[in-house]
C-alpha cells in the first residue's frame, strides 16, 4: 500500500536489472557510495523508515537498503520520486548526472568519453556492424550470441551503453565520421528479419548525414589491410590522436605517432578499395529490398 492509499507493486531487484556498482571502477565505487549515503541522510533527516521510504517510492526496503549502501546503482526515476518524498528541492534530483556517468561498465565510459572529445572518427568492421551505428534490436541480438552468454542484467547494461555512445552524432559541431563495413557484416542474419530491416534502415539515415562516410568493403575485393581485424581512429582537436587495430601492437591502443600512421594507411587503403559512398547505399538500399 503506498503513502496515497493505492496499491503498489513494489520494484524489487529482479525488476532492476544491469545496474550493479563495478567493484574494479574505483570512481564509480566512489560516487554511488557517496550517492547512496546523501538518501541515507535526508531519509533519516526527516524521520523516515526505509520500508515506509521504499513504500512511497515504489521500491522493496531491501533495494532501499543495497542503493543507501552503495551496492546499486539508483535509477533517474528512484531519485525524482526520492527527492519528491524527501522534500529535497532538487537537490537528490540533481545527483541523476552524476550517476548517469558511472551507469555503464569503465571500459565502455572511456571509449565513450574519448568519442565525445574526437574531431574525426574512423572505423573499419569485418565481423559485426560498428557499434556507433548500430540500432539497440541488432546491437541485443548481436550480445545475445556471445558465449559465455552474459546475464539478463549485464545484457541490457551493454545494450544501453552501445547506444548512449551514439550521443556523438547530437553534438555541434558534429564530428567527421566514416566507417568501412565489411559486405559479410551486412548480409549475416544477425536477428530476425525485422531486426535486420531496421538496421538496413538505420544505415540508409545515418548515411545521409553530411558528417558521415559510410562505405562498404564488396565481398569480391581483392585482399586489404584490414582482413587482420577492426581497426579505429580518433582525432582531437589538440592534433593528438589515438588508434587500436586487432591486428597490429597486440590490440593496444597507440598514441605513439610511428604506430598511428601505420594505422592512418591501413585505414585510408581499406577506404580506397571499398565502395564509394553513393554505391554503398544503394547496396544497402538494394539488400532492404531482398530482406
Amino acid at each position: 500500500m503506498s503513502v496515497d492509499g493505492e496499491v503498489r507493486q513494489l520494484r524489487t531487484e529482479a525488476d532492476e536489472p544491469g545496474w550493479e556498482v563495478d567493484p574494479d571502477d574505483e570512481w564509480g565505487v566512489a560516487v554511488i557510495a557517496t550517492v547512496g549515503r546523501q538518501l541515507k541522510l535526508r531519509r533519516e533527516a526527516v524521520g523516515m523508515r526505509a520500508g515506509d521510504f521504499g513504500k512511497a517510492v515504489g521500491y522493496g526496503e531491501d533495494l532501499v537498503y543495497k542503493i543507501e549502501g552503495g551496492k546499486r546503482i539508483p535509477r533517474p526515476e528512484y531519485l525524482e520520486r526520492a527527492d519528491e518524498v524527501l522534500r529535497a528541492g532538487g537537490l537528490l534530483a540533481a545527483m541523476k548526472e552524476d550517476v548517469a556517468k558511472v551507469r555503464y561498465p569503465k571500459k565502455v565510459r572511456d571509449l565513450a568519453q574519448m568519442e565525445a572529445r574526437a574531431v574525426e572518427i574512423g572505423v573499419y568492421e569485418n565481423s559485426n556492424i560498428a557499434g556507433l551505428l548500430q540500432t539497440p534490436q541488432y546491437a541485443r541480438a548481436l550480445l545475445e550470441s556471445w558465449q559465455p552468454a552474459y546475464t539478463p542484467e549485464d545484457l541490457e547494461r551493454l545494450v544501453a551503453a552501445r547506444i548512449a555512445r551514439q550521443s556523438v552524432y547530437e553534438r555541434c559541431p558534429a564530428p567527421a565520421l566514416s566507417f568501412v563495413l565489411e559486405e559479410g557484416t551486412l548480409r549475416r542474419k544477425v536477428g530476425g528479419t525485422m531486426v535486420r530491416r531496421q538496421q538496413f534502415e538505420r544505415l540508409l539515415e545515418v548515411g545521409q548525414s553530411v558528417s558521415v562516410t559510410l562505405q562498404v568493403m564488396p565481398m569480391d575485393s581483392a585482399a586489404h589491410p584490414g582482413m587482420s581485424g577492426r581497426i579505429e581512429l580518433l582525432k582531437f582537436e589538440d592534433g593528438s590522436a589515438v588508434g587500436r587495430s586487432d591486428g597490429a601492437f597486440n590490440g593496444r591502443p597507440v598514441t605513439d605517432l610511428r604506430q598511428l600512421r601505420i594505422l592512418e594507411l591501413r585505414y585510408g587503403t581499406i577506404r580506397a578499395q571499398a565502395l564509394p559512398p553513393g554505391e554503398s547505399l544503394a547496396l544497402i538500399d538494394q539488400l532492404l529490398g531482398e530482406t
